[in-house]
C-alpha cells in the first residue's frame, strides 16, 4: 500500500479507537484531521466523513437495535426535524462554488466553532445534567417538540461540518429524558446519525464533494478500530476519556479558527 494510502488507514484506525471509547462521532475527529494533515478541501473533508459515518454507525446502530437499546419513537422524532433540515441545508450549498476560497474559510469557521461548542458539552455535561435535574423534568409535549427542533439543529449542523450529532445530540437528549437509561439514549442517537449522515452524504455526493478513494481507506482502518476502542473504554477512566477529548477538540476547534 503506498505510504499516503496507509497514512490514511492509520488515522481511520485512530479515530476509530477514539470513538470505540469515547462515543463520540467520528466527524468531531476525522474532518479536521482530513482538512489539517492532509491538506484535503473543507467542503470535501465534510462530504467524505458523512458517507464515512454512515458506513460506520450503520453497525453500531445495528448492535444497539439487537440489543433493544433503540427508543425507534425518538429516533422518529430527530429525523423528522433532521432530515428535511438537511435536505434544505444542501440546497442552500448548491447555490455556491463550494470550491472557491470564500466557502473554504466559511467551511474552516464553521467546523471550528463547532468543534469547541461539542467540546464544551463533553466537558459540562455532568454539571448540566445536574443542574436541569434540580428545574424539572420537562413534559411529555414539550419534549417531543424540543426533540424535533434539536434534530433540525443537527440536522444543519452535520450538513455543513459533519460534527454535532454525538456530543451535542446526546447532551441535550440527556436533559429531555432524564429518566431514561444512558444506554438506550446513545442507542437511539447513533440509530438517528445514520439517516442523517446519509442523507447529508448523498447530497455531498450529488455536490461532487465525495473523495471514495480516502473513504475506502478510513473504512479499512477504522472498523477494526472501534473494535479494540470499545475493549478499552471499559479500562480507562470516563473523566480521563472526558477530559482528554475535550482537549484535542478545543485545539483543533481553536486551529481551524484562527
Amino acid at each position: 500500500m503506498h505510504s499516503v494510502g496507509l497514512l490514511y488507514t492509520v488515522s481511520g484506525f485512530c479515530v476509530g479507537a477514539l470513538v470505540g471509547m469515547t462515543g463520540v462521532g467520528g466527524g468531531s475527529l476525522m474532518t479536521p484531521l482530513l482538512i489539517l494533515l492532509f491538506g484535503i478541501h473543507p467542503a470535501s473533508a465534510v462530504g467524505t466523513d458523512l458517507l464515512y459515518a454512515a458506513g460506520t454507525k450503520t453497525g453500531g446502530a445495528a448492535v444497539h437495535g439487537f440489543n433493544r437499546s433503540v427508543d425507534w419513537r425518538l429516533v422518529g422524532r430527530l429525523a423528522g426535524g433532521s432530515v428535511p433540515a438537511a435536505a434544505a441545508t444542501l440546497f442552500a450549498l448548491s447555490l455556491f462554488d463550494l470550491r472557491g476560497r470564500p466557502m473554504q474559510h466559511f467551511f474552516s469557521v464553521a467546523l471550528g466553532a463547532a468543534l469547541i461548542v461539542s467540546a464544551l458539552a463533553v466537558i459540562f455535561r455532568p454539571r448540566i445534567a445536574a443542574w436541569f435535574a434540580k428545574v424539572g423534568e420537562p413534559r411529555p409535549a414539550a419534549a417531543a417538540i424540543l426533540t424535533v427542533v434539536l434534530g433540525a439543529f443537527l440536522g444543519v449542523m452535520v450538513s455543513l461540518t459533519s460534527v454535532g450529532a454525538g456530543a451535542l445530540g446526546v447532551t441535550v437528549l440527556v436533559l429531555l429524558y432524564p429518566r431514561m437509561p444512558t444506554p438506550r439514549i446513545v442507542g437511539s442517537d447513533i440509530a438517528h446519525a445514520v439517516p442523517l449522515t446519509l442523507v447529508a452524504g448523498i447530497g455531498h455526493l450529488l455536490l461532487s464533494t465525495i473523495d471514495f478513494r480516502v473513504l475506502g481507506l478510513l473504512l479499512l482502518g477504522s472498523l477494526p478500530g472501534i473494535f479494540v476502542g470499545s475493549q478499552l473504554a471499559v479500562r480507562i477512566p470516563d473523566a480521563a476519556l472526558r477530559a482528554a477529548l475535550s482537549g484535542v477538540l478545543i485545539v483543533v476547534g481553536s486551529r481551524l479558527l484562527l
